[in-house]
This record gives C-alpha cells, structure tokens and sequence, in this order.
C-alpha cells in the first residue's frame, strides 16, 4: 500500500485553541502526524502539520482527501487564517547527515549579514532547517539548523563571513555533545573581569604604563607568559600589602558575568577559574560568586609589603591547561565536557584542550585558535551557545523573586 502525505501550514493571527481546532478535525481522518512544527512572531501565528495517509486505488483516498481538505479550509476560514495543502508521496522524511547548530550574535543583525550566513551554508551545499531567535537583547542571537555541511569548512567559510559582516557566528556539532558540556573554566582578567588586576597594582605602585605594554605583549604572544609576569611583579616590589585591599574594590565584573554564573550554577554547571593574577584578588571573587574551582598565581608578601616575587608554581599557559585537566577530574568529567573560556595567548591551551573553546573579545590569535568567538561585551552571551534563551534565563530569575519574596 502505498503512502502519501499532506502538508497542511496554517497562517494568521495567534489565538488560544488553533492547534485544538485543526487537530480535532484531522482526527475524524484514517492519518497520522508525520512532523509538526509551530512558531509565533509578534503574534502571527505559523503552524505546520504533516500527516500521512494510505494511499491507492482501493482505499478511497480521493474522497477521503477531499472532505478532509474541505473541513480545514472550513476551520481556518472561521479562524480568519490562511491555508496552504500540498500533497507528497512519502510519509518519511530522510534526515540529512551533519547536523550543525549555527549561531550568530549581534548588537543588532542587519538584513544583509543573514544573507551572507545563509548564502555560504547554501554555497557549502547545507541546508537551513529550522531557524529560532534565543536573545533579543542586550544583543540578538538566532539559531540556525543546519544539515549537510562539515563543519570544520563551514566554520571557517563562515568566520570569513561574520568578520565581514561584523557579527560572531559559532558552528557546533548538535545532539548529547553539546547539552553535555558541564564545566566552564574561564579566565579571569579581561574575561571575568574588566581590566588587568596587576596594571591596577601598577597604577598604585607608578609603574602602569610599563607594566600595560609587557602585558600587552604577552596577551598577544609576543613574549613568555612565565618571563613577563616575573618582569611585571618584579616592579611591584615594595608596595604596600594593604594596597591589595583597594584593588580588590576596584575590580569590576564584565557585564553579564553575574547572570552567566548565576544561570549555569542552576543548571548543576560546575564552574571554574583560571588567572595568571594573583590569588590574593582571585579568592575574593570565588567567595562572592560561589565558583567551584580556582587556579592563580600566589604574589609573596614579607613584613607587610610585596616582594616583587610569586611563590609556589606559576599559572601560565601550560598550568591553565593543567588546571582545566585537574578541575575536569575532580569534577568527575570528561574534557569533552569542558567549556573554556579567554582573550589571550596564555589561554591557549586550555582553549585547545576544552570540549569547545571561547575567545571572548580575544587578541587575533586566540580568535583563530578558538572553535568561536564572541566580540559582545557581555559576557552572557555565551549561555546562546550552549542553547540557553534569554527567555529562559529571565523565567528563571522571575522565579528565583517570587519563591525569595515568598
């Protein structure tokens, strides 16, 4: 016997009961709900339904479609909708192979920068699937559906793309290797937090604008993170202890840090950072978000002043990725389950070995190394990539209020 199908799509004003109405009639029918999809836009409404049927020349199928057809047009006339039916001769859709979750990220999206995403996963032979806005503001996010394209050429078609267009786009494999990323490790100056916390020690000490330029080239991997950090600390020598008080209010989180820490945390997220700072700022910054996990360097303080030395060992490139690893262990998880997040040439390895890795308003360097990046300022803005809306984040602190005020 054979089988055939029918798209009905129904467009129009949204109401409570549309999707009540058409399914009671299709129920008076011998069909079956192949696929359904269903998505409001400022209160229009798009709903689309395929069902299958038993085709043939015994099964009076004519007839059947027919009155079927007629009692649909019936309810989307009372409805105030438009219809649109079209039949096909397979009850089974075949799914296309390389399914991709493209997101792209913008202070606003322009017309012309979606054209230029879909014109390269259409040139790279993919198609588009399904489309879904996660975020509107404080920066607009969609999601895109992709199927039938590598990833590895399409991220790097598309980076070319948003680089153009001014817009960050993330390709990622879908299915349990995304939903199952449950460590974030992230750093801490410039990412974390805004700013450097040892140029605040060198405003204090008179020493800023030579202790800005050697970080700047270690941030850009023009020079030893281990060599700079002994070169920066040393100019601290002699600072008062007392200083590390006032820098530690002057330090500034990175807007959306909080929301970012807060939401993940709820979802049983562990959470961890990693600084080739100093743990004398870093362990304020555990205790007031409640992070998990912690790696910096320690600054040595005798008789109630800096040294101008570190102790212990130094947290650089490589001793961020052994902490991501140790942290990964401790949590009970896999490295593909790791999310790291940084800007600069220290946090490349850790970046390299996480399941996916950030750069979040990085140095060139680490933009080319890293599976995406993100230019926003707002640090949030990575819950999109894991798949989390801005609506879902705000239900949830809505909830969080009432059962505080309850």
């Amino acid at each position: 016997m054979d089988q055939r199908t029918l798209l009905i799509t129904l467009n129009g004003p949204d109401r409570p009961g549309v999707t009540s109405r058409l399914f009671s009639v299709l129920s008076g029918f011998p069909v079956t709900v192949a696929d359904i999809e269903q998505v409001v836009i400022r209160g229009r409404l798009t709903l689309g339904v395929l069902v299958a049927y038993a085709g043939g020349p015994s099964t009076g199928t004519g007839t059947t479609l027919g009155a079927m057809w007629t009692a649909v047009e019936r309810v989307a006339e009372d409805l105030g909708m438009e219809v649109e039916l079209s039949t096909g001769s397979q009850a089974k859709e075949q799914r296309r192979r390389g399914r991709l979750s493209v997101s792209v990220l913008g202070a606003t999206l322009q017309p012309a920068a979606i054209a230029g995403i879909a014109g390269r996963i259409a040139a790279a032979g993919a198609n588009i699937d399904r489309i879904e806005r996660l975020a509107q503001w404080p920066v607009t996010c969609i999601e895109l559906s992709v199927s039938g394209a590598d990833p590895t050429s399409l991220r790097v078609e598309l980076a070319a793309e948003a680089a153009a267009q001014e817009v960050d786009v993330a390709v990622q494999r879908t299915g349990l290797s995304r939903r199952a990323k449950r460590l974030i490790v992230m750093d801490v100056d410039s990412t974390l937090i805004q700013g450097e916390v040892i140029e605040l020690l060198a405003a204090h000490a008179g020493c800023l604008d030579e202790v800005a330029r050697v970080t700047s080239e270690a941030m850009r991997g023009e020079l030893d993170f281990a060599e700079s950090l002994r070169r920066r600390v040393a100019l601290l020598e002699g600072l008062p202890a007392d200083v590390l008080d006032l820098v530690r209010k002057e330090v500034v989180l990175t807007p959306g840090a909080r929301t970012l820490v807060r939401t993940l945390k709820r979802l049983d997220y562990r959470f961890a950072i990693v600084s080739g700072g100093f743990t004398q700022i870093t362990d304020g910054l555990v205790d007031e978000l409640g992070i998990d996990y912690s790696a910096a360097n320690v600054l040595e303080v005798i008789d109630g002043r800096l040294t101008g030395r570190v102790v212990g060992e130094v947290v650089d490139r490589p001793g961020k990725a052994r902490a991501l690893e140790r942290f990964a262990r401790e949590a009970g998880l896999p490295i593909s389950q790791t999310v790291a997040i940084g800007d600069g040439a220290n946090d490349l390895d850790m970046i390299a070995a996480a399941g996916l890795g950030v750069a979040f308003n990085a140095k060139p360097v680490v933009r080319q190394a890293a599976d995406t990046a993100v230019n926003t300022p707002y640090l949030d803005s990575i819950l999109y990539l894991l798949g989390i809306s801005r609506d879902e984040v705000e239900a949830a602190d809505a909830e969080d209020g009432a059962l505080a005020a309850g």
